[in-house]
């Protein structure tokens, strides 16, 4: 039996990492918050099955405090340095975090499969973002329940789960089809060492689900925008 962990690791250890597991039916196994790197460690190292399972990891944010509140704004906007003018000072132009780097490098050197995923591009390419605002309950709400009823997560809750167990399983299903399907996986980039990966297309709607969804606007006579 495979198994496959998903985990959204969190910028600093103030904020929860949730990590979860799952197999190859969408059976949860295991779902945990986690807050520092030893808590990572720990829980990979005791896991039994570790060298059956297959691991993906968010890239974090790097949430660094910065000198000003211009620089803190555009920080998400800034992909690279490439104005001279703009110096880099603090590595305020840095928008992903180096947390963790090191220990997930030494388990892909033990053979363990280790890939990295963003979030935001995952959750899009799964057809999961949502149009409320980012990490709010009500787009809480809205990625549960899609991924009880779309993913078949049957055995969800129906009260409220924490964001970030959430994110966890969307990187438990991403492990899932880089094993099953690597064909249908697309590398975006590298960082610090190990692929950042995500879904080309979407594996569970079809374009049969669309050309209905199209069908039925023509039939209402609403104008579609997608």
């Amino acid at each position: 039996m495979n198994y496959y962990i998903g985990l959204s690791l969190a910028a600093g250890s103030s904020m929860d990492s949730g990590v979860a597991v799952i197999d190859e039916n969408n059976e949860i196994i295991l779902i945990d918050k986690l807050y520092k790197m030893n808590d990572v460690i720990f829980f990979f190292e005791n896991f039994s099955s570790l060298k059956n399972s297959k691991i993906c990891v968010s890239v974090p944010s790097d949430r660094t405090m910065l000198e000003g509140k211009w620089r803190i704004l555009s920080k998400p906007y800034q992909l690279v340095a490439t104005n001279s003018n703009i110096p880099n000072r603090d590595n305020w132009t840095q928008r992903h975090s180096t947390r963790g780097s090191e220990y997930l490098n030494e388990l892909s050197a033990r053979g363990i499969t280790v890939n990295r995923f963003d979030i935001y591009m995952t959750r899009q390419s799964l057809h999961l973002n949502s149009c409320y605002k980012d990490r709010s309950p009500a787009d809480c709400k809205f990625l549960q329940q899609a991924l009880k009823y779309e993913w078949g997560f049957e055995n969800l809750p129906v009260n409220m789960m924490p964001m970030s167990h959430l994110e966890a399983i969307l990187g438990a299903i991403l492990a899932k089809e880089y094993a099953q399907n690597p064909d249908k996986i697309n590398v975006i980039y590298n960082f610090k060492g190990l692929d950042v990966i995500d879904i080309k297309e979407n594996l569970n709607i079809s374009t049969d689900v669309y050309n209905f969804e199209k069908e039925l606007e023509k039939q209402a006579g609403i104008k579609s925008y997608v």
